[in-house]
């Protein structure tokens, strides 16, 4: 008897000590920011979402050989994306590179809890540059109609403000492009109204540290930003290229997104050239988070090479 209740116990003991339950799976990711010192600058990405897209179908190649591109690197089609804001402290304003989705699109409209996140609210945002208004960069400009960034001022090219600003051009373009247009006036219509849009034209010193850089091609007013601080330099790249696995390699493909896929090419080529020659950094909307590196020349292309992660200091 003796010898069976010893034997129950230590039974019961071991399956007390084998029914710990697993733990429960997060199902969520981390904060989507990561952070970075540019010289006396400090600059945080701020991830606004994902979204998959169908690149095959998008890109202006046969669509074998973009997935045979993409398998190259271990992905397909649809291809999961990044869309990506820039948050630039200067010690003296706080500026954001385009605003995210927000409502536009499902997956996306993160960024500004990704900017609380990272320890910063919407009223210290002073001032935002707009790299072009299509729906994924200006959308997070507003929620519920109202202004998001109550205390921002908005900058952007007069070409790609008078654009997508405009209700003749909307009626000149094709019905299925024409919500691009309605997304853009709604986004920038609480700014409009207090006066907080000041276009520039081409090159343009905003800030000391920032300047804009004309990119038309894309859209018609579409711009890069150049941010420098104690001789370091990072090159925002706006929607430049969407695609790293194929446009890096080969920077002659271009996209269906583009308004003018000739001059687009010709900026890509122009840029990553001068880019791949200095050295400095390089980020762009749609590469895949957190978006930072340099680019090697390889031949006809270009090789990505993402920053060596740091500690702030």
């Amino acid at each position: 008897m003796k010898t069976t209740y010893l034997a129950a116990l230590t039974l019961a003991c071991l399956a007390s000590t084998n029914s710990h339950a697993a733990a429960d799976m997060a199902g969520t990711q981390a904060p989507g920011y990561y952070r970075m010192m540019l010289g006396n600058f400090e600059v945080t990405v701020l991830n606004d979402g994902t979204m998959d897209l169908p690149v095959d179908q998008l890109l202006n190649q046969d669509p074998k050989t973009t997935l045979t591109q993409l398998k190259q690197v271990h992905a397909s089609s649809p291809l999961e994306t990044s869309d990506n804001a820039f948050l630039i402290n200067t010690g003296k304003k706080l500026v954001l590179i385009d605003a995210g989705a927000g409502a536009n699109v499902p997956t996306l409209g993160g960024m500004l809890k990704n900017l609380a996140a990272a320890g910063y609210s919407p009223e210290q945002v002073d001032e935002i540059y707009i790299t072009h208004m299509h729906p994924d960069h200006v959308g997070g400009l507003i929620k519920d109609g109202k202004a998001v960034f109550p205390n921002a001022i908005i900058r952007a090219d007069k070409a790609e403000v008078g654009y997508w600003l405009s209700e003749s051009e909307m009626a000149k373009a094709p019905e299925a492009k024409q919500g691009y247009f309605k997304a853009a006036m709604a986004a920038l219509a609480p700014y409009q109204a207090a006066g907080k849009i000041k276009p520039f034209s081409g090159e343009t010193a905003l800030m000391d540290g920032i300047s804009a850089e004309p990119a038309h091609g894309h859209t018609p007013g579409h711009s890069t930003y150049k941010v420098t601080s104690e001789g370091q330099t990072l090159m925002v790249l706006g929607d430049l290229m969407h695609v790293a696995a194929v446009q890096f390699a080969h920077p002659d493909v271009t996209i269906k997104f583009d308004s003018d896929n000739v001059a687009a090419e010709a900026q890509r080529q122009t840029i990553f050239k001068q880019i791949a020659e200095s050295g400095v950094i390089m980020s762009a909307t749609h590469l895949q988070f957190p978006a930072l590196g340099y680019l090697n020349a390889d031949g006809n292309g270009y090789r990505w090479v993402p920053v060596n992660y740091q500690r702030m200091r």
